[in-house]
């Protein structure tokens, strides 16, 4: 992933250099087991652990001439080790070692971007806390509807994200799992016994079965979950913006001091960051295809999955780490103007009260079909009229003041009335 959508604490996890350090991790690993089993003479794990070292430039130039990537790693650490490097590796296949290192990271990054969302949820908690009782008009088809609170609104954004949290949760749980099957899967030079204590060393679980990989539908439900997280974020970007174009004004996206929004057009303040947390979750979608085909190889195993890994897991993991980043950015400075709510929720003279007109009307007897007539009529008068105004049309209609009073009519308007069951809803959350 290019440095611009990159935070340096995930981008330390998928270093050439931290990969070869998990790949030693796993090795020596499975050495302190086989000694501890007697597999291997006494104090050669802590030989080896003393002297293994690697060198980048050296294993490139091994695998120039060896074309495997695992060997020449395996080879430079042989030579600073010395004679018990014949230990190292024994028993084992390329794929232990990828998958396992590979469930390593995984946890690894998992964990930040694991913070990241639990920063975020916090963030909306706080936002939706705030704005509880800020009332602004609710929208169907882009089309003002009934009132309802801006907290209402990032309360759904609160509960669609602890679900993306669950998912994610339980899809990193599903990942962690290693293997020490050997070639073909079928521990032909190996113990189970080693797995299962190099795996509780590690803190993974051993996989129940592997076909010298470890089945690659785990990692496709990994990427389904972040992709599932990152269209949240994008949904609420989107809200945001189309919430903060000009002839609605209800939110708006901080503007730093100095900040411009136009190389051409001084005036402009745009959502600059909602609209990049758009683009990058298309990039994080675009992830779940090649997660999904990489399920699928030839007999016990082949490599098409391994030059996509090498591609896919650092970038959505750093995609993901920094899209969560910026959106709790935007959340924490979010700017929301409660008078062009309510001065929006209000135009044309409260139209968006018809429902309350209308079932006001047939408690006093009327038909629905009468009163829906009669309730649009008077609505239409008013929409989209240079003051356009429904309360008065309403009032001065005789069919209408005959069957409710001015008060009655007037008591349609209380907007406190639609929103007496919002602290029910906090309630359920705890609020």
């Amino acid at each position: 992933m290019i440095e611009r959508y990159t935070l340096p604490e995930m981008s330390a996890l998928w270093t050439r250099e931290a990969i070869f350090e998990t790949w030693l991790t796993v090795e020596l690993a499975v050495l302190q087991v086989q000694e501890e089993m007697g597999l291997v003479p006494a104090g050669v794990c802590a030989d080896v652990r003393a002297k293994a070292r690697f060198d980048i430039a050296r294993i490139d130039e091994i695998e120039a001439e060896v074309r495997h990537d695992v060997i020449a790693f395996l080879t430079n650490v042989a030579e600073s080790v010395g004679e018990n490097s014949r230990f190292v590796h024994m028993g084992l296949t390329s794929s232990d070692l990828l998958d396992t290192a590979l469930s390593l990271q995984i946890q690894s990054a998992g964990v930040l971007v694991q913070e990241k969302l639990t920063q975020v949820i916090d963030t909306v908690k706080q936002k939706a806390l705030a704005h509880r009782d800020t009332v602004m008009v609710g929208r169907s088809h882009g089309i003002h509807g009934e009132p309802i609170t801006f907290g209402l609104k990032l309360l759904n954004w609160l509960d669609e994200l602890q679900r993306q949290q669950t998912r994610l949760t339980d899809a990193l749980e599903e990942n962690r799992v290693g293997q020490m099957s050997g070639a073909m899967g079928s521990y032909s030079n190996i113990d189970p016994a080693v797995e299962e204590r190099v795996c509780a060393l590690l803190n993974l679980k051993p996989a129940r079965t592997s076909t010298q990989v470890i089945s690659r539908d785990l990692h496709a439900q990994l990427f389904m979950a972040l992709a599932n997280l990152a269209t949240s974020l994008e949904k609420f970007s989107v809200e945001i913006r189309g919430l903060q174009k000009t002839d609605i004004l209800e939110v708006e996206e901080g503007f730093a001091k100095g900040q411009k929004g136009s190389s051409a057009m001084p005036h402009k303040r745009n959502p600059v960051s909602s609209e990049n947390l758009t683009g990058l979750a298309r990039l994080v979608r675009s992830y779940v295809t090649p997660a999904l085909e990489n399920a699928v190889l030839w007999h016990e195993r082949d490599i098409s999955h391994s030059s996509v890994e090498r591609v896919m897991f650092p970038d959505v993991f750093i995609l993901m780490h920094y899209m969560l980043n910026r959106f709790n950015g935007v959340m924490r400075d979010l700017v929301v103007h409660a008078d062009n709510m309510r001065a929006n929720m209000n135009r044309f003279g409260g139209i968006i009260f018809s429902q309350r007109v209308l079932l006001k009307l047939v408690d006093k007897g009327m038909s629905r079909e009468d009163a829906y007539r009669l309730t649009q009529k008077n609505a239409h008068a008013a929409w989209n009229v240079a003051g356009g105004d429904f309360r008065a049309n309403l009032l001065a209609d005789p069919e209408v003041c005959e069957a409710l009073s001015v008060a009655e009519i007037e008591a349609c308007f209380d907007v406190a009335d639609y929103l007496r069951n919002v602290p029910a809803i906090y309630e359920r959350f705890g609020l």
